[in-house]
């Protein structure tokens, strides 16, 4: 038996000879050697203590080492003020961590529009950057609230300023490639949230993104000069615009907005779920967007084009809207789909000397062409408008499948179309059509359909309207005026 129990014991030792070196190598293959916590720099997490410092020192220490991961530790807030992301580093907030915004405002230095200082602050940010990648199932919160006045019925009173609009943004990345969010929720904006700029090759999956429905400038994710973007499994309430593709006069050296996809999303939003425009001093082009769902909205797609740019190859499938009417603080009066080109009003806005080219006192508006709407089903208190400044604005729009039902749902008094921020009138009152098509060349609604609700009020109208619109084609269009023998269904005027 000893000597059983003596073979059995050297048999051992030799299997520990041989795993131990292999057990070491394996775990040095596979241990997270490129992590840095922010702990280990000096991060309370307590939710008090401003540990922007120790975020900071933990990226560069990343960034610097060649690249890895900086970890925002379960379980904690991390209260911080502005810090910056830099190449090669993954931001990762882990289950249960939240990386929350400092309220103090005098923190917040550093303009999100360069010399236009009107527009809000950086709270994230980073330029010239590549392999950058935000991810994990935590939170980051803008603590947007904090930064507003009183709360009204349907919106913040936004404070008063003197230069700089202390509002953050929550992510600015200035000409970033390979650019990676995963995952995420972000939340609580003060102004937009993720703000890329001149970026190229970005992929966005499975964010959850919730702003206050009642915080103005709110965007979800603007895309601004950048390219080769990928939006994807999303789910985003903001008070301003969901998604936004636009060319901003102050990044004019990055060129066009192009090659954009985004699909499989669920939006609402004050505004507009899904716009293109208004700011566009470039090209916003090959854009495809598919298999979304936009619910409790104001607008649900809309291109709002009011510079010298251009919007131009843009393909919408496969949508449902739902849309309400809003009040005034909000563009828009329940478009579900909205195509104008209108010059920018003069003077307007906190910041309107960089809204026209340098020198100049008022601007243009470029084309919108080529846009296609196909199998999109929409709920709604107003219908589909298009309307620009001129017919050769406007061209080549094409709504095949396209099925409207109009009905009054809320209290707030209609008869109204938006086209602000316009030189021309802003607020127009209107009787309110299924199709409203003003100023266009070459519009073909084919497979589509206009159908009212009941109880509706006496400014509802025609199933289709037109006004100096050429080459408009009708097949198989199915509609009834909104009040049998009181109009028309199809009124064409030149």
């Amino acid at each position: 038996m000893m000597n059983i129990q003596k073979t059995y014991l050297s048999l051992f030792r030799i299997f520990l000879l041989c795993a131990v070196p292999f057990m070491g190598k394996a775990s040095a293959e596979f241990s997270p050697q490129n992590d840095y916590s922010i702990s280990a720099y000096g991060a309370l997490g307590d939710g008090k203590h401003d540990d922007a410092a120790a975020i900071q020192k933990a990226i560069d220490a990343c960034s610097a080492a060649g690249g890895g991961r900086v970890v925002i530790p379960a379980g904690k807030t991390y209260l911080a003020g502005p810090f910056k992301l830099k190449s090669n580093v993954e931001f990762h907030v882990e289950a249960n961590a939240r990386v929350l915004a400092n309220p103090d405002e005098q923190v917040y230095k550093e303009s999100a529009f360069r010399a236009n200082v009107g527009e809000g602050t950086i709270w994230i940010g980073g330029e010239r950057l590549e392999n950058v990648t935000l991810s994990g199932s935590g939170i980051i919160d803008g603590n947007g609230v904090s930064f507003m006045g009183a709360e009204l019925e349907d919106s913040y009173v936004l404070k008063p300023f003197n230069v700089l609009d202390p509002r953050p943004h929550v992510l600015t990345i200035i000409g970033g490639r390979n650019i990676r969010i995963h995952d995420l929720t972000i939340r609580n904006s003060a102004y937009w949230t993720v703000h890329l700029i001149g970026c190229d090759d970005v992929v966005i999956d499975n964010i959850t993104l919730l702003n206050s429905l009642k915080v103005r400038n709110s965007d979800g994710i603007d895309l601004d000069h950048s390219k080769n973007v990928r939006i994807s499994n999303c789910y985003i309430e903001s008070g301003d615009d969901c998604i936004c593709l636009k060319n901003r006069r102050e990044y004019e050296e990055f060129g066009a907005c192009e090659n954009i996809v985004v699909t499989n999303c669920t939006m609402t939003s004050r505004s507009c779920a899904i716009k293109i425009g208004s700011e566009n001093m470039d090209s916003i082009n090959n854009v495809l967007i598919s298999n979304c769902v936009i619910t409790k909205s104001n607008r649900g797609i809309g291109i709002q084009n009011r510079d010298e740019g251009t919007v131009s190859n843009v393909i919408f499938s496969n949508i449902l809207i739902d849309s309400h009417l809003f009040s005034d603080v909000w563009w828009g009066k329940a478009e579900p789909i909205y195509i104008t080109a209108y010059r920018r009003a003069k003077g307007n806005n906190k910041d309107a000397n960089w809204r026209f080219p340098k020198g100049a006192t008022e601007g243009k508006v470029g084309a919108v062409r080529n846009i296609t709407f196909s199998n999109v089903k929409c709920s709604s208190e107003n219908g589909v408008y298009v309307s620009a400044e001129s017919a050769d604005k406007v061209s080549g729009i094409f709504f095949d499948q396209v099925d409207l039902h109009i009905a009054k749902t809320t209290s707030i008094p209609g008869g109204i179309y938006d086209r602000r921020p316009s030189e021309a009138e802003g607020l127009v009152k209107s009787s309110i059509s299924g199709f409203y098509l003003e100023n266009a060349t070459g519009i073909k609604v084919r497979n589509s359909s206009v159908t009212w609700g009941k109880e509706l009020p006496a400014y509802y109208g025609h199933a289709l309207f037109s006004r100096k619109v050429t080459e408009l084609q009708l097949l198989n269009f199915e509609g009834n005026a909104a009040f049998k023998g009181k109009t028309v269904a199809i009124k064409n005027e030149k």
